[in-house]
């Protein structure tokens, strides 16, 4: 084998063990998809806290009956985009809701307010929903309204 052919041989196995290197550490990440997170960011305020609920809109139904129809329950709200804000009004925290309507995210322990962004075909934002964090899940849920009356 030739000095060049080495030269080029070398340098062929360089680049493959640079694209598995590559490769290994961009499947190593965390996987998320929207409104949910595999694993929490480390914080230096301590272990981090879990806000999350779900984001629903209603009514769906121009007459609500009592006992109330199942096919007039509230809708999940897909793609609405939360904010989670500490208690100087900053953001602390961003996210998006699932097909299911549900979000989750990591937060130093504190108080926040959960703030429900505007989307689109739905009337104004939700109430804005403030929390303090605590063990397990603090739970906001969303109620996004529909327009129906």
């Amino acid at each position: 084998m030739t000095t060049v052919r080495r030269s080029r041989v070398r340098a062929l196995l360089g680049a493959i063990v640079l694209v598995v290197v590559l490769i290994v550490a961009a499947c190593s990440g965390a996987a998320s998809s929207p409104g949910s997170s595999s694993s929490a960011p480390p914080s230096p305020a301590g272990p981090p806290h879990e806000i999350g609920g779900r984001a629903t809109a209603g009514p769906v139904c121009p007459v609500e009956r009592i006992p109330p129809d199942p096919s007039c329950a509230a809708r999940p709200v897909a793609g609405a985009v939360i904010v989670i804000q500490d208690a100087s009004g900053r953001e602390a925290a961003r996210t998006t809701t699932d097909a299911d309507g549900r979000y989750l995210v990591y937060v130093p322990a504190g108080d926040y307010v959960v703030v429900g962004q505007p989307v689109k075909g739905l009337m104004g934002t939700p109430q804005p929903q403030p929390v303090t964090t605590g063990a397990g899940t603090t739970v906001a849920d969303l109620s996004y309204d529909t327009g129906i009356r």
